[in-house]
């Protein structure tokens, strides 16, 4: 298991993204590694065991849709977008007053992203030291 201290610096250095929706996923996973930071002594236990993990990263919530529509993460599309889309994108949804899809809106587009962003935490956090 990695230093716990360490993860959000190797999020930060070892995991490069190249394109926008992986780069905004970068960042929700960062701020997922440092909720746990802050709040490592209440969590120490549940952080050491992966089958608790994804439960203490939610944060009462029951999954990355109500944890997103809770309001524990962005709540504005604007900002939803700015982060997880590309110029052309955010000129097509007119930053983020515009929904993403036909079948999804900014929130749901944010929960696919904290999904991606918890597995990457899970991955670094019981990844193997060097």
């Amino acid at each position: 298991m990695t230093n716990f201290n360490n993860l959000y610096q190797l999020i930060e250095t070892k995991y490069n993204p190249r394109s926008a929706w992986n780069k905004g996923v970068k960042e929700y996973a960062l701020e997922l590694a440092e909720m746990l930071f802050e709040n490592y002594t209440r969590f120490h236990d549940e952080v050491c065991d992966p089958n608790l993990l994804e439960k203490t990263l939610l944060n009462g919530a029951s999954n990355w849709s109500e944890y997103s529509y809770g309001g524990c993460s962005l709540v504005c599309g604007g900002q939803i977008a700015e982060r997880l889309s590309t110029k052309t994108e955010l000129k097509l949804t007119k930053n983020g007053e515009k929904q993403p899809n036909k079948n999804e809106n900014w929130l749901d587009v944010q929960a696919r992203a904290l999904y991606q962003a918890s597995n990457i935490v899970k991955r670094f956090l019981f990844m193997k030291e060097e």
